[in-house]
């Protein structure tokens, strides 16, 4: 390789690490500054679990349970899916529940901003379950 190729290679190197150093520099470029999904409040008083430990392990629980229930006949309430609908559940404007996957609402707010695909809504109800009165 000639001087002269060699030193633009050597120059570009070292103008693409110094880039690379003053992209660490600026606040905000390697971390981004990316908003924080508003999530719907629930109904409910309290969470069955602490906030920051549902938000890391809510899938495991609702997979235990689901195991539970399928092979052993096992029915918790703690931790159930519809536990969690029922209380994360919005009502629109006319008093209707809006499914928990919709755009904006409890699940698909978060998922969404994890990027993570909801699958559970293909067999399982996304509103709460309403009582059907037997009087005529």
């Amino acid at each position: 390789m000639g001087s002269t190729a060699g030193k633009r290679l050597g120059r570009g190197w070292i103008l693409g690490l110094l880039l690379g150093a003053t992209t660490l520099c600026i606040p905000g470029a390697v971390s981004g500054d990316v908003a924080k999904p508003k999530i719907p409040p629930a109904r409910g008083e309290q969470c069955v679990e602490p906030i920051d430990i549902m938000r890391r392990d809510h899938f495991d629980f609702m997979k235990h349970d689901r195991d539970k229930t399928v092979h052993e006949g096992v029915r918790s309430i703690q931790h159930s899916l519809a536990g969690c609908i029922d209380c994360h559940a919005s009502r629109d404007a006319g008093g209707q529940f809006i499914s928990i996957n919709a755009e904006g609402q409890f699940c698909q707010t978060c998922h969404s901003y994890a990027a993570v695909k909801i699958d559970c809504f293909t067999c399982h109800a996304a509103v709460p379950a309403t009582q059907v009165s037997q009087s005529p």
